[in-house]
């Protein structure tokens, strides 16, 4: 006779009674208790920095607001340009010398992956080249860049 031929005196089935259900109910102490986040900080409106828990003002560990931030209209025009085009090269450059590799091995496309490779390498040498430009013509003059650049050691 196998188990679940035997019945209980209920006649339910089972050798405990409960048909093979489990007879603990969830809040009987044996689930884990529920984890609490930790106070998350945040930035409300006004630009001071609050924990989302307890409501603590941890202002004192952020040094500077919003207004205390260069404006942007105050970057030279030839530097903001010049770090959008490496920002753009660089990122280009990433992504496709990860990409060509792995077109070539796991697609097996060989001349796909080749270029893609090859690419990526010259866009990592056009970041260089945008650079070196930029820090070329900031050397050329010395009177504009005196401000951002500590004096060279003789």
């Amino acid at each position: 006779m196998s188990p679940r031929d035997e019945t209980d005196a209920d006649g339910t089935g089972g050798v405990d009674g409960t048909g093979g259900a489990e007879t603990t109910a969830p809040d009987d102490g044996i689930t884990p208790e529920v984890p609490t986040a930790p106070s998350v900080k945040r930035f409300d409106t006004g630009g001071s920095v609050e924990t989302a828990g307890d409501g603590e003002d941890v202002a004192a560990d952020v040094t500077g607001t919003a207004e205390d931030l260069p404006d942007v209209s105050e970057v030279d025009d030839e530097t903001l340009s010049a770090f959008i085009r490496c920002v753009i090269y660089a990122n280009v450059a990433l992504l496709l010398v990860a990409l060509g590799p792995m077109v070539w091995f796991f697609e097996g496309r060989r001349r796909l992956g080749a270029t893609l490779l090859m690419v990526g390498i010259l866009a990592a040498l056009r970041t260089y080249q945008t650079y070196r430009a930029w820090d070329r013509s900031r050397d050329a003059h010395p009177d504009d860049a005196a401000d951002d650049r500590p004096a060279p050691e003789p």
